[in-house]
């Protein structure tokens, strides 16, 4: 199954895990928050990388397992769909963008508190704390996790697949994929008004989706970067239908060299004829294809999707 995951996002998950037992082995050699967190920009500790670092520390196997299990089940599908420079950027972006808001509502909430007029080195006095200098205080703010990014992709799913449906937990029926992004965009926003101050970056996660937006909805202006649609709903049909990567290889037994130590003859023939019909299938899938990227997946036939379905099976 992990074999079958497209490139990047397989690479994004291992990037995350390692990092994540690093840490957790390293804790007390090294803070990885202090230096890969995204701090408050200005605090003391605030450093530019920390846009792209702070992606991949989690806080805890929790935060780490849902991150990646939505990467993996979103991400996997829209990865197919875009391809993986388009999809790194998207995600990256979503990222930074998703970082960039956090930030804004960290100088807002600052700026209320007066602390943004003082010097890094001013002292203030914090209630059952004591006397902090202002740099100390800015380095409380740390944010952590690949959640906006996570978001954004989430986004993009509802967006390039907002009729599929799919599972919440724990409702009983599946809901179309529009309205699953519209639920968590609304809860995330609920929980931005209302719980500010409980540690989780809830405008982070709305600025990871709205970076996403923005995006999409530049490309869907620039027909030069069009979506592979078609290919992204096979992928996702066969999904459904727990998708075996298609093989080209012969299968062992009619291996030349084992007929022929069998005692059967020369093969020269019987090559050709399996070449010759290897080749006439993937004239017929490519047919397919050519019709998915011209007129969308919904044209095809009752057969042609049947054929497209058998050839992602076979080996």
């Amino acid at each position: 199954m992990f074999r079958n995951i497209p490139t990047v996002t397989k690479n994004l998950l291992l990037i995350n895990i390692v990092v994540f037992l690093a840490a957790l082995v390293f804790q007390h050699q090294f803070n990885a928050e202090r230096w890969g967190g995204l701090h408050f920009f200005l605090a003391p500790d605030f450093r530019p990388w920390q846009f792209i670092t702070y992606q991949f520390l989690h806080g805890n196997f929790t935060h780490l397992f849902f991150n990646m299990f939505a990467l993996w089940m979103f991400g996997c599908v829209i990865e197919r769909v875009w391809g993986p420079q388009k999809y790194l950027a998207y995600y990256l972006i979503c990222g930074i963008g998703a970082g960039l808001c956090q930030e804004l509502v960290q100088y807002i909430e600052f700026s209320g508190d007066g602390l943004t007029a003082l010097h890094v080195s001013d002292k203030v006095n914090v209630v059952g704390v004591g006397v902090m200098t202002v740099g100390q205080i800015f380095n409380l703010s740390c944010t952590i996790g690949a959640s906006g990014a996570v978001y954004g992709i989430l986004l993009a799913f509802g967006m390039t697949f907002p009729n599929e449906r799919i599972f919440i937990f724990p409702l009983p029926v599946p809901i179309k994929a529009k309205w699953f992004v519209c639920i968590y965009a609304a809860i995330e926003l609920f929980s931005a008004y209302s719980s500010a101050r409980d540690g989780v970056a809830h405008v982070a996660h709305l600025g990871g989706m709205l970076f996403g937006l923005l995006l999409i909805l530049y490309w869907r202006r620039h027909p030069g970067s069009s979506f592979n649609l078609g290919s992204g709903r096979q992928f996702f049909e066969s999904m459904k239908r727990n998708f075996d990567a298609h093989r080209t290889a012969k299968p062992q037994s009619q291996k030349p060299t084992d007929t022929r130590q069998a005692g059967f003859g020369p093969t020269r023939e019987d090559d050709m004829e399996y070449n010759a019909r290897k080749k006439q299938r993937q004239a017929e899938v490519d047919a397919i294809l050519d019709k998915i990227r011209k007129s969308g997946y919904d044209s095809l036939s009752k057969e042609e999707k049947q054929r497209l379905f058998e050839a992602s099976h076979e080996r």
